[in-house]
């Protein structure tokens, strides 16, 4: 409950219609929640647009309605802001209303097209056991402390994150990481917010669907550094030809790190197998459970932002050597007799499939198969769909394309746009079955003793989405329960 006049600080307003002392009882963007004393904000989203249920919200019992352009008939016993953007004002009404809790944690963003989830959650995991109090905001959960909260996206909306902050706060968290997506960015969830530090991981070929060209996208997350404070620091993957573009206007302190050049992060790795990574990090030679060179990257940003908060070195390193990543990040499993390896990834762009399995090979003893099942999502970027299949021709012995979560669309003709264009050499790699539970036991089947099986895409996903409805699915379970019925 807050007086509206004292939520509207930073708020571009153009007029106002009604009295500033009206007492809003909550917020709200979504016109089916609105309850007596709502403030509803209208904004045109990408499947509805909110100007549309403003009459609807007023009978409801709305006390306050923020939109871009006041409706022709204005009731009396109604609060009208005209706003600039009504995006905007979500954020800085909700950051208002919750007390501004990102004021009182020491809040960091991570972006890029991949790493963000292991970022922010090797980074909540070591703070945890530095013995903070932390929240975590990423893909796969959100986290107070030791409860876990479901995630529905990378970046909740504003009034959801700002309650989830303010949450935080009264838990008593001092440090909280936050996956930081380019939508979130874009769509101005994160408004209003301050943040201690930002963290730019890559950038590669995805959301083509939302952000329409590469630019674009690159532009977004760049915004996001463009709007840190002096107070801030910045550290970004030297590696990436865009990661010292994403640091050109920033007023944060910069830091870099690298595996290949100069930077105030040195990493280099001198072993790289199924036990884990062994690295020289700034001179100091570290084993860490993690695997694979784009984890050696993502653990370099994770140790530069803990010293960048002031955290010892030395301590820093001892703790990342004993911690594992997110779920769903190149998660394996070995069978009981073949001793077959089963890896689960959230691979679902070009780049993390070549990353995985990139991986996957330099830790081949030489004569294994690697075999992937992969697929594509529906209502999503349709031009990265070759460029996977082509992928995972290219770096492995077998391949099996299948569903991921087809979402509205026919999984047959994702299939399809998948096909296109593959090379006769990859045109007798591949089978297609579209059934996902299908498509892994012919890979489990197509196994021989120590093989190596990758399942892309999903990850630490449960479900899979069709027609608009959530099917329970478990890559990992599935995958387990295929050896063991198989005898593998």
């Amino acid at each position: 409950m807050a007086i509206l006049q004292d939520i509207l600080y930073k708020v571009s307003i153009r007029t106002v219609h009604g009295i500033l002392s009206t007492v809003v009882n909550d917020l709200q963007v979504d016109s089916r929640k609105i309850t007596k004393g709502s403030m509803f904000i209208a904004i045109k989203g990408t499947h509805a647009d909110g100007n549309q249920f403003i009459e609807s919200v007023v009978e409801k019992g709305a006390a306050v309605v923020v939109c871009e352009t006041l409706p022709q008939n204005l009731k009396d016993d109604v609060t009208y802001i005209e706003v600039e953007n009504s995006a905007m004002a979500a954020g800085l009404i909700a950051h208002n209303f919750y007390g501004q809790p990102s004021e009182k944690l020491q809040l960091i963003g991570v972006t890029g097209t991949n790493g963000k989830t292991t970022i922010a959650t090797v980074l909540y995991k070591l703070f945890t056991v530095l013995d903070y109090k932390c929240g975590l905001i990423s893909t796969v959960q959100n986290q107070i402390g030791d409860t876990v909260i479901p995630a529905t996206h990378t970046t909740p909306d504003a009034i959801s994150l700002n309650a989830l902050l303010k949450q935080m706060v009264d838990e008593k968290c001092t440090h909280v990481f936050m996956e930081t997506s380019s939508h979130a960015i874009h769509q101005h969830r994160i408004a209003g917010l301050k943040y201690a530090g930002g963290i730019f991981s890559n950038i590669t070929h995805d959301h083509l669907d939302y952000h329409k060209t590469f630019d674009e996208y690159i532009r977004v997350k760049k915004a996001f550094f463009d709007s840190l404070p002096s107070s801030a620091f910045a550290i970004s993957n030297a590696d990436d030809k865009r990661g010292p573009v994403m640091l050109q206007n920033t007023n944060a302190k910069k830091y870099f790190y690298s595996l290949r050049t100069m930077a105030d992060f040195k990493g280099k790795i001198l072993e790289n197998n199924l036990t884990g990574l062994i690295m020289d990090v700034n001179g100091q030679e570290v084993h860490f459970r993690l695997i694979g060179e784009f984890n050696a990257y993502n653990l370099l940003a994770v140790y530069g932002a803990a010293i960048c908060l002031g955290e010892d070195k030395q301590e820093v390193l001892r703790c990342l050597s004993i911690l594992s990543g997110a779920e769903g990040r190149f998660d394996y499993i070995t069978s009981k007799n073949e001793k077959v390896i089963g890896i689960v990834d959230y691979a679902h762009t070009p780049d993390a499939l070549v990353n995985v399995l990139a991986t996957i090979q330099k830790l081949k003893k030489g004569y294994e198969q690697v075999i992937t099942v992969v697929g594509c999502g529906g209502d999503r970027d349709k031009t990265k769909r070759p460029v996977m299949a082509e992928v995972a021709c290219e770096h492995s012995d077998r391949v099996i394309f299948t569903s991921d979560n087809p979402r509205s669309e026919d999984p047959a003709q994702i299939l399809k746009d998948m096909e296109v264009g593959l090379n006769t050499a990859a045109k007798r790699k591949y089978i297609s079955i579209a059934d996902r539970k299908e498509a892994i036991k012919t890979a489990v089947s197509f196994s021989k003793p120590d093989d190596i099986l990758l399942i892309a895409g999903k990850g630490h996903e449960k479900y899979q989405d069709i027609k608009g409805v959530k099917y329970p699915f478990d890559d990992k379970a599935v995958l387990k329960e295929i050896f063991e019925m198989m005898g593998k």
